[in-house]
Order: C-alpha cells, then structure tokens, then sequence
C-alpha cells in the first residue's frame, strides 16, 4: 500500500494519500519518476494531503515538491516529519 507519493527523487517532500498516519507508523511512498519505492517510519502524525519531509532539512534549506520550489525552511524538519506552516514559508514574502 502506498501512503504518500513524491514526483522525482530530486524532491524533498512528499505528499501522504492516505488517512490516519500517525507517528512511529510504517510508512511507504512512490516516486513517480523513477517508478521505486521508499520506506521509513513516520515521525510525526500527518493529515492526508499534507507534506511529509523525505529526508532531513535545516533551517534556510529550500523545499522541492512535484521539481519546484516551494519556499525555505524555517525550522529543522526531520525525515519523516510533518513539513507545513510550522517549518515551512514561501520566499515570496
């Protein structure tokens, strides 16, 4: 089963596709790119349609999703942790 997908393994989030993810849990997401799998344990709970880190950012690291930019890490973000607001911010402003 597939929990989250990310677009090409260049990115840096993926988003989670599916209810319920909650830390400690399991975890598997697809690249789509590259057409290959990924595992690793969730390390913090997740909302369906929200971003999960894929590997580890620091502060001023810039977030890619689906190949783009979306904005600069404002606080660490761990692999597997949840990537929204709270760590996340456009570079627009």
């Amino acid at each position: 089963m597939i929990d989250f997908v990310v677009h090409d393994e260049g990115d840096s989030v993926g988003v989670v596709v599916v209810e319920g993810v909650q830390a400690g849990d399991n975890i598997t997401g697809w690249i789509m790119d590259q057409d290959k799998e990924i595992q690793f344990t969730a390390a913090s709970d997740i909302p369906i349609g929200h971003k999960l880190a894929i590997k580890p950012m620091k502060e001023g690291d810039t977030v890619i999703k689906y190949g783009v930019d979306i904005g600069k890490v404002v606080a660490d973000i761990g692999k597997g942790e949840h990537a929204h607001v709270q760590n996340i911010k456009t570079k627009r402003w």
